[in-house]
């Protein structure tokens, strides 16, 4: 990788543990630990994507060499670059976790490229101070779900981290899929993440309980100088508009994740970003049927409070752990609490436009809010695919009767035989008035149509299309990855060719493992 101009700034600046032996430890007055990844035994490329290595100063050519293999399987280290883990902790489920750390990611280092940077990290790269009682490797099934789901994220329109490649490491790695006593080997692989970084809220929480008050102080005005350049002012002020602008980024991709059907499953504190991008895709998912309840993640079954509808409630309660974090420089607790209260206001008022937007109103009324209620209500009456609702709304025409226009969206319901009765009438009665807002908007049919289908995705990444992926892979067959990577590259085309995947989740994949539900370990 003749052209990656290596910057380690994260490690030059900051605090490194001074002790560097791999062993798991609780690391204090450090943010950092450095630790080389585990070689492994007999790596072999699976997937690189051009688009992220061109990104971040790799060449085509590069993908395929020795070098690209043995630095991006954690055989071989990078020149000039020393490998590091992140100490941080977090909030698990509501709960303090103390310290957490990269138990199974391992930055590689920092490039420059075309004036931005960005951070190589390897996830299944083996143990580091922080893996506590796991091995600090990833399994096929994890890897291709990150490698894909961070890909089609980014062509969704939705901030997230890349994925530069996909690896198995030839090694057999032990894992109890369920959590119920079934343990099992299988693939070891490696995914190479990409991002500006990976700080988290729990890098700043981890500080603050410690009383590690001075090195706080360093970590925020490090983020400051190097993310967020246009903050100015009185360093009290700063530590403020820091806290504001992680406040907007987080409140945007959030307000991203509902406009698409995403599910992230674990909203955990150590799992948020100060970028405001998607980060750790372990358990998430897509809305199949609209259902702001549903989780995809075995662990949160019982109580779902990481369910799809609760996302943004979580999103401030993690800010409020980050304000709390904060405070100690700050020393006032109304402005970081305006700031809190502002976000689910702010949050709300986006909402709304964003959901008349998918909905192909872009002129706001007195009673959209009803509308819109009414709609999240009826579409909860009887199973109705999001994905699908949303995409086919935009063939409906002014001119269509509530009857027509329920004709052209019936693909969306699971069970058709359903929509009779009371539910037939509470779809007739939305889209009559549906129908008669449409003639209000200025905008004709075929430009309105245009423009909701650059907001409402024909393709997702389906949790079933990720098994049937994995299935493959583990037949070593990766046919299958490289059609859904090509497909999600451009998820609002029409793409006819690969129209099966405009399609209902499979009967046979609605209880299957892997399909509905996931635990932690996937």
């Amino acid at each position: 990788m003749k052209n990656l101009k290596i910057n380690n700034r994260f490690t030059a600046e900051l605090p490194a543990d001074p002790n560097e032996t791999n062993e798991i430890r609780q690391v204090s007055n450090a943010v950092f630990s450095y630790v080389n990844p585990t070689k492994p035994s007999n790596p072999k490329l699976i997937h690189a994507s051009k688009e992220v290595a061109e990104l971040v100063g790799i060449s085509p050519e590069e993908i395929q060499s020795e070098s690209f293999l043995n630095a991006f399987s954690g055989k071989e280290i990078l020149p000039e670059t020393r490998p590091f883990a992140m100490c941080y902790a977090g909030h698990q489920f509501g709960n303090w976790a103390g310290q957490l750390g990269d138990g199974r990611a391992i930055n590689l280092t920092e490039v420059e490229n075309n004036n931005e940077f960005f951070t190589l990290q390897l996830k299944g790269a083996g143990k580091t101070p922080y893996s506590r009682t796991a091995d600090g490797l990833a399994v096929l099934r994890s890897s291709v779900r990150e490698y894909l789901c961070a890909e089609a994220m980014y062509h969704l329109g939705v901030p997230t981290t890349r994925s530069l490649s996909l690896m198995l490491s030839g090694d057999q790695v032990l894992r109890d899929i369920l959590y119920n006593g079934n343990p099992a080997y299988e693939k070891g692989a490696i995914v190479c993440r990409v991002a500006p970084s990976f700080i988290r809220f729990g890098s700043f929480e981890m500080l603050t309980a410690r009383n590690e008050l001075k090195n706080l102080k360093q970590f925020v005005e490090y983020n400051i100088k190097h993310y967020f350049p246009e903050i100015k002012g009185e360093p009290k002020e700063q530590y403020l508009q820091f806290f504001q602008t992680v406040a907007d980024k987080t409140r945007e991709m959030i307000l991203h994740w509902q406009r698409v059907g995403f599910v992230h499953g674990v909203m955990n504190t150590d799992n948020m970003s100060i970028h405001g991008i998607t980060i750790d895709y372990g358990p998430y998912g897509w809305l199949e049927n609209y259902d702001p309840d549903w989780t995809p993640n075995t662990t949160d079954s019982q109580n779902r409070r990481y369910r799809f509808g609760n996302q943004p409630q979580i999103a401030q309660w993690n800010l409020y752990q980050l304000a709390n974090a904060l405070y100690p420089l700050i020393n006032e607790a109304e402005p970081l609490e305006k700031i809190l209260e502002s976000f689910i206001n702010d949050y709300e008022s986006d909402y709304k436009t964003m959901f008349l937007s998918k909905l192909g109103l872009f002129t706001s009324t007195e009673s959209d809010s009803e509308l819109i209620t009414a709609l999240e209500t009826v579409l909860q009456l009887s199973e109705t695919d999001m994905t699908i609702f949303f995409r086919n709304l935009s063939q409906i025409l002014k001119s269509d009767s509530a009857e027509n226009a329920i004709e052209k969206i019936k693909d969306s319901f699971y069970k058709p035989k359903e929509i009779s009765g009371t539910i037939l009438e509470s779809w007739t009665k939305w889209f009559t008035v549906y129908i008669e807002r449409l003639n209000a908007e200025a905008l004709s049919d075929e430009v309105r149509s245009e423009k909701m289908n650059r907001i409402n995705p024909k393709y997702v990444l389906r949790n079933y299309m990720s098994q049937l992926a994995i299935d493959a892979a583990d037949k070593e067959d990766y046919s299958l990855i490289d059609e859904l990577y090509t497909l999600l590259q451009k998820p609002y085309d029409e793409q006819p060719e690969y129209q099966k995947w405009f399609a209902k989740r499979p009967d046979w994949a609605r209880s299957k493992v892997g399909c509905s539900m996931l635990s932690c370990s996937s």
